[in-house]
């Protein structure tokens, strides 16, 4: 990897690219009639729930405003598919022990959208016992507290003392690693972070041992064609003090990339035919593409400028890591 200016031009290309597709691809996004009832969350809510989460980032980070205002249009169209957050309180009712619901609804409160019956439903299922039982994924429980802080709810554990049990947080020696065990590292990292609006989060500890070992998982998982994996170890690498830029990395992820935009999410595109069949294989590490060369073009002109101390669209407000009483 090297340090500098890396190449804005590529990654602008990359960002507008995966954007156009997954605007194009907005069908497949829409919520179901049966969205709280009997469909699988894991093909309705959450990707709509990612769209949300990365898209709200660039819309405000990313620094070409046509680039913000695309992101900002499918974070609307995904807003407007909850319908205004009513959607929230239906699945927070129907299941008040559930996180993904407010785990969702976090994604928007971030951004000041906000139901009244959802917020009274959150402030009753989060202080039940129930919701406090410890959770096995620590990775996860970090999204979980974020999404408290994010609606300005009482976290329910310390978020350090949970940081401490992840594969970050352990700091496991790197050729342990499989490929769930990075993908938790680099979702580790994003909460941490909060996807990266907050990088000095990042302790001297957890930034060496990244620094250190992100270049050979890189090599590791692009001999494997990994484009999902990948993007997401060019995220992480991007929210490094000095970030450095790996050219053969992000050429080698451009080149993954179709003339659509689309970006697979291991080796090639499927060559069915079938629309929906593409969206599964590709929505998630088009995504992911858009967000780490949004991450990676905020580096550029770091590493040209310098950032600027206390930069409201930089630091967005605090992550902490520590629990925190909300007012």
């Amino acid at each position: 990897m090297t340090g500098g200016r890396g190449d804005p031009g590529l990654l602008d290309r990359m960002v507008r690219g995966s954007l156009g597709w997954l605007d194009e691809a907005r069908g497949f996004f829409r919520l179901p009639p049966n969205v709280t009832t009997d469909a699988d969350p894991n093909l309705t809510l959450k990707p709509l729930g990612e769209l949300a989460e990365l898209t709200q980032l660039i819309g405000v980070l990313h620094p070409r405003n046509e680039i913000r205002q695309a992101a900002r249009g499918l974070f609307a169209f995904a807003w407007n598919e909850t319908r205004d957050g009513e959607l929230f309180a239906e699945l927070i009712h129907g299941e008040p022990f559930a996180t993904y619901p407010v785990e969702l609804y976090g994604t928007f409160a971030q951004a000041g959208l906000r139901h009244a019956d959802a917020d009274a439903l959150v402030q009753t299922t989060t202080r039940l016992r129930g919701w406090r039982v410890a959770r096995e994924d620590h990775t996860r429980t970090l999204n979980v507290l974020n999404a408290e802080r994010r609606l300005g709810l009482r976290q329910h554990a310390d978020f350090a003392s949970v940081l401490a049990l992840t594969g970050l947080g352990r700091l496991p020696e790197p050729w342990t690693l499989d490929r769930k065990s990075v993908y938790g590292v680099t979702h580790d990292v994003f909460h941490l972070t909060d996807w990266g609006r907050n990088r000095q989060r990042l302790s001297p500890e957890f930034a060496g041992y990244l620094r250190l070992w992100l270049p050979s998982w890189l090599d590791t998982w692009l001999e494997e064609e990994m484009w999902d994996l990948v993007g997401e170890l060019l995220a992480v690498t991007a929210c490094l003090p000095a970030a450095p830029f790996d050219p053969v990395a992000w050429q080698r992820l451009a080149t993954a990339q179709a003339a659509d935009g689309s970006v697979p999410e291991i080796g090639a595109a499927p060559s069915s035919g079938d629309p929906a069949e593409a969206f599964l294989a590709c929505y998630h590490s088009t995504l992911v593409t858009a967000f780490a060369a949004t991450l990676a073009r905020i580096a550029c002109d770091e590493a040209e400028a310098g950032p600027v101390a206390g930069d409201p669209a930089l630091v967005g407000g605090r992550t902490p890591c520590e629990s925190e009483n909300a007012p």
